[in-house]
């Protein structure tokens, strides 16, 4: 099996257990909301079925023609960003997403993705010619104002993906030191005026060292989301059979719904899907190394942290080491445009890889006509 295989292969298992996980996590809140226990499967499908099109699309599509899109993609986003705050629709007093029908789709997560792709195609045209790499420049400045306007819905947490990994592919492409001790000092100082700018943030980051004594304020998600790991134990309680989202656990099939699959599946379980998402971060990784341009490095690495620096944000966030962010988890969670975007990231991921095992067979011819130039060479001395 090859890397492309592998990552295939991983995220058809995570679209599985997902898929499973959503409707057993959600058949109680469809019931009583809509009469339909199968309300959000249905729509989970539908975007499985959208992604599966989409993944096709980008597993075929040369990468490398994403970069000439590179300038409708940023102007999309940005307007796509403004219309939201304009006219989006409002749930539980933000303003996230765009009514398509009897469909809805997010920006901020097409900005995840967006921002990646134009920090790729900067940041790979300084490696090739081997330039230094600045912070302040016109492609960072644009993924700051997407984060903005993300930010202005209010959603923090996407907020700081949208800005934070291409500054994290700032710091892998080679930066210099000290600009990431101001880049990191910057983001500090950042993140303390964004918590303060509104006061629940504060009270979360208040209930996040103590929980149990906002048990039933803002510390009530995180004590809820451990009952809920805690009492699926090694084995779970088994599939379909958790109490937690009979109205315990807020957000069970979406931001949370990873609590819900360890309390019905437990902790050989959870176990395994932790190893599918390092898994995914090695085979990222080696394709990132084996890609035959820094454009190609560098999306390769801006996908890895797209969908694994969500999953380890997830992940810590519902054990309570990182407070309440409302950042989903790759390809379990609920959310149509997230998922969709995932599935898309991943073909042009085996896309980079399918053009690297390209470019390998094609050097292949000659690096073995150097070694067999060189041994005749050797021989010929010896005589």
């Amino acid at each position: 099996m090859n890397d492309m295989e592998a990552v295939l292969v991983i995220m058809v298992l995570l679209i599985i257990i997902g898929t499973i996980n959503v409707f057993s996590a959600s058949f109680i809140t469809a019931e009583m909301n809509f009469n339909n226990p199968y309300f959000f499967l249905v729509r989970h499908l539908i975007s499985i079925v959208v992604g599966a099109v989409v993944f096709l699309c980008a597993a075929k599509f040369d990468y490398h023609k994403l970069r000439v899109f590179v300038p409708f993609l940023m102007v999309f986003t940005i307007g796509a960003l403004i219309l939201v705050l304009m006219a989006g629709t409002s749930v539980n007093g933000a303003k996230r997403w765009i009514g398509i029908g009897f469909m809805q789709f997010q920006p901020s997560e097409i900005a995840k993705l967006v921002s990646i792709i134009m920090t790729a195609s900067f940041l790979g045209s300084k490696i090739d010619n081997h330039k230094a790499i600045p912070l302040l420049n016109r492609t960072f400045i644009i993924a700051v104002l997407m984060a903005t306007a993300v930010e202005l819905e209010p959603d923090m947490g996407t907020a700081l993906l949208v800005a934070g990994i291409p500054l994290l592919m700032h710091f892998i492409a080679g930066m210099k030191i000290k600009w990431i001790a101001y880049t990191v000092l910057a983001a500090a100082v950042l993140f303390g005026i964004l918590v303060t700018l509104q006061s629940y943030r504060l009270d979360r980051i208040k209930s996040w060292y103590d929980p149990w004594s906002q048990a039933q304020g803002f510390g009530y998600q995180t004590v809820q989301s451990l009952s809920a790991i805690g009492s699926g134990g090694v084995f779970g309680m088994g599939l379909g059979r958790g109490v937690s989202k009979y109205s315990y656990l807020p957000e069970a099939h979406t931001d949370f719904a990873f609590a819900v699959f360890s309390q019905e599946n437990g902790l050989f379980a959870v176990l395994f899907v932790f190893g599918l998402y390092v898994a995914l971060a090695a085979y990222c990784g080696k394709i990132a190394r084996r890609a035959g341009e820094g454009f190609g490095k560098m999306l390769a690495c801006g996908i890895m942290l797209l969908i694994v620096g969500q999953a380890a944000v997830n992940l810590y966030m519902v054990i309570g080491i990182l407070p309440v962010v409302g950042v989903p988890l790759p390809f379990i969670s609920y959310g149509g445009t997230s998922l969709i975007l995932n599935m898309a990231s991943i073909g042009v991921l085996i896309n980079i890889g399918r053009y690297a095992n390209a470019e390998t067979k094609r050097r292949r011819p000659d690096e073995q006509n150097i070694v067999i130039k060189t041994e005749r060479r050797n021989l010929y001395r010896l005589k």
